[in-house]
């Protein structure tokens, strides 16, 4: 048996930054490291080709009546810039401490290590297990997962043979609490471009004849929210779904410190939708963000030009029912109808992610119709997650998006069990990433107790 730790130093070394070209050697290497370490699993490794980077796709086959798990990761990680910021070098994994510190740590390589590891151990200790595991590992995460609905469409039928998909890519609030992630939002992504003269002009000269694109651009995003927090966009709010009961209930069992929260962000006010709290904000609403803004001499000193362009890049993050080619449409037509007629204005539209939602089992909103090898790996997660960590999980919507999983339901028809494994502390996207050791190993023997209970149920005929 491997050694998980010096595995992921290994993975980790392997600079995977999968939209920059100059790492196409690192992300070749940690695709090839990951498939052939599945491969000295005994698993069957096909490593599908994408128009940009290959997709890991290993079976262990079996009896068809054997249920049959997905578990999906990623081995790409996002870009290390800035690296001055860094303590540690991104890509010489280093540990100080119970934490082991570069970038892909948390995300994704970490927890995808701890779900191989878990795998690992169960096959060694039951060679002969009653359960069908299918790894699918992509390259693309981070990039929004561009080459994954082809992928998707080409291997629809033999996932379908699968009942359920289970992946550690979502947080921990902390290093005592799981929480099971039970929703994800969706993404809508666009730039719009604010056109005024045909080329820079002089501020002296022409300055008080002509509309300022720069200003244009920001009274029109300043008109995106109200006062209170609110999307100020007509029909924005119309889709949201409502918030069960049960919903609110577990999330009060975090027991969520706002001054505490506020301090980490390293703000003095919140600013949230009336009516909801912080914690309720980040899991239950939409939100209209503005990612990037840009126009004009960005330069040392002065340049005094009254610049001929603006752009703003946006993003919503939407909860379930809401649509996100409905809601490009919904804010790009109120920005039209807000552009002064002095200014041209353009949109490129960029990724989207559908929200995603799971019930799990005895709720009062679970489907009636809800697959009974998912519902004992719930039921399994509740039982082993209480023994090892000492208390039982929570039920939540998570703030952040993974679209691919609810672009796994809309194509196969699967739910997801996630099974969160990165902290807050975790930096992740930023200088220092890491991850706690320890939260590796509960996740290893957690994850290896799941796998055996979900074993043990056997599928229900015709499936």
């Amino acid at each position: 048996m491997f050694d998980p730790v010096e595995k992921l130093k290994e993975f980790v070394r392997f600079p995977s930054i999968s939209t920059d070209s100059q790492f196409r050697d690192g992300m070749k290497g940690a695709q090839e490291f990951v498939a052939g370490l599945l491969g000295s699993l005994g698993f069957k490794v096909e490593v599908v080709k994408t128009e940009l980077h290959p997709i890991i796709f290993a079976q262990r086959e079996g009896d068809p009546s054997w249920p049959h798990v997905v578990i999906y990761g990623h081995y790409d990680v996002q870009p290390a810039d800035p690296l001055e910021l860094w303590k540690t070098p991104a890509f010489e994994p280093t540990i100080i401490g119970s934490r082991i510190y570069g970038r892909g740590t948390a995300d994704n390589k970490g927890p995808l290590m701890t779900n191989i590891t878990a795998v690992a151990q169960l096959l060694e200790a039951n060679p002969k297990i009653p359960l069908r595991i299918t790894f699918l590992i992509e390259g693309e995460e981070e990039m929004g997962s561009p080459s994954f609905p082809k992928f998707l469409e080409r291997y629809a039928d033999k996932l379908r043979e699968a009942d359920f998909v289970y992946l550690s890519d979502t947080a921990l609030p902390n290093a005592e609490q799981v929480v099971i992630t039970c929703g994800l939002r969706g993404l809508a992504l666009f730039d719009v471009h604010i056109t005024g003269a045909k080329s820079d002009l002089h501020s002296g000269l022409h300055g008080g004849v002509l509309l300022n694109p720069i200003q244009a651009l920001a009274e029109i995003l300043a008109s995106l929210h109200t006062p209170d927090g609110r999307v100020n966009v007509p029909g924005f709010y119309d889709d949201v779904l409502d918030v069960h009961p049960w919903e609110r209930e577990e999330l009060k069992k975090l027991g969520g410190d706002e001054k505490a929260y506020a301090e980490f962000l390293g703000i003095d006010h919140f600013y949230t939708t009336s009516g909801f709290s912080p914690f309720e904000s980040v899991r239950f609403q939409p939100t209209l963000e503005i990612n990037g803004i840009g126009g004009g001499y960005q330069g040392e000193g002065t340049k005094t030009v009254i610049p001929s362009k603006a752009f703003a890049k946006l993003s919503c993050r939407l909860v379930p029912n809401q649509q996100p080619d409905r809601i490009k449409k919904l804010v790009m037509d109120t920005i039209r109808a807000r552009t002064p007629k002095a200014v041209k204005v353009a949109f490129v539209d960029q990724h989207k992610g559908d929200p995603y939602i799971v019930v799990p089992p005895d709720r009062s909103n679970t489907p009636k119709d809800q697959s009974p090898v998912l519902a004992r790996a719930f039921r399994a997660t509740d039982q082993a997650v209480a023994e090892i960590w000492g208390r039982p999980p929570v039920y939540l919507r998570e703030g952040g998006s993974v679209p691919i999983i609810a672009e796994i339901k809309r194509v196969t028809g699967l739910d997801s069990v996630m099974f969160g494994l990165f902290l807050p502390e975790d930096n992740l996207h930023a200088p220092n990433e890491g991850f706690s050791l320890e939260v590796m190993k509960k996740g290893i023997e957690t994850t290896r107790r799941i796998l055996a209970a979900v074993a043990k149920v056997p599928r229900p005929r015709g499936t």
